[in-house]
């Protein structure tokens, strides 16, 4: 099923800065007075329909063996940009993705990740957990501990800091799937089709 999710963030960004900013290039057309007080009282709503098609078409895409590490300072824009020569594209990396707040679930920059780091926590490279290699099955799995209770508990296990625990957190943002360019088109056919079912 489509991601309501999804759509709801989308359609909420898409009103910020198109509905309620007055827009210099359609005329100086000022801003919609009644968009941001439609969504302030919880009035937009999306009912999405079931589409075995949409769905078996997402399946696949998340099938992909192939990922892209986001480079320093990429963004969703300039990403689509590259691969599928515009920017206004910058959905479909999102959707592929299932990334429903760019905010927050795309990766930072390098001063953006400073800033965070230093303002959640007093101590950027104090320990964050300790960790464990699993010993059975996928030994490359690791396992987190934690305990502040004994800290004998902790004897012969990995520290990991604030600063590797949030960089590594990063380093999972940073990995994403892009949609062959071959296949543009007929996503954004089906897209379109799937939208058209859909009430709102």
């Amino acid at each position: 099923m489509l991601d309501k999710t999804l759509l709801m963030n989308e359609l909420r960004q898409w009103s910020h800065t198109v509905l309620e900013q007055p827009q210099g290039k359609f005329n100086n057309l000022p801003a919609c007075p009644f968009a941001k007080k439609t969504w302030n009282n919880n009035k937009v709503d999306i009912v999405v329909s079931q589409c075995s098609d949409w769905s078996d078409l997402m399946d696949s895409i998340i099938s992909f063996d192939d990922t892209y590490d986001v480079k320093e300072g990429e963004s969703p824009e300039s990403i689509a940009d590259k691969l599928y020569g515009d920017p206004e594209k910058h959905w479909i990396v999102l959707l592929v993705n299932n990334i429903t707040d760019r905010y927050h679930q795309w990766p930072m920059t390098g001063g953006q990740f400073l800033d965070y780091l230093n303002d959640k926590y007093a101590n950027p490279d104090g320990i964050h957990h300790y960790e464990t290699t699993q010993t059975s099955g996928d030994t490359k799995i690791k396992i987190e501990i934690e305990n502040d209770v004994d800290e004998d508990a902790y004897t012969g296990l990995t520290p990991v800091t604030n600063r590797e625990y949030e960089q590594n957190e990063q380093d999972k943002k940073r990995q994403i799937r892009l949609l062959d360019p071959s296949f543009t088109d007929q996503f954004i056919d089906e897209y379109k089709k799937l939208m058209s079912e859909t009430i709102i």
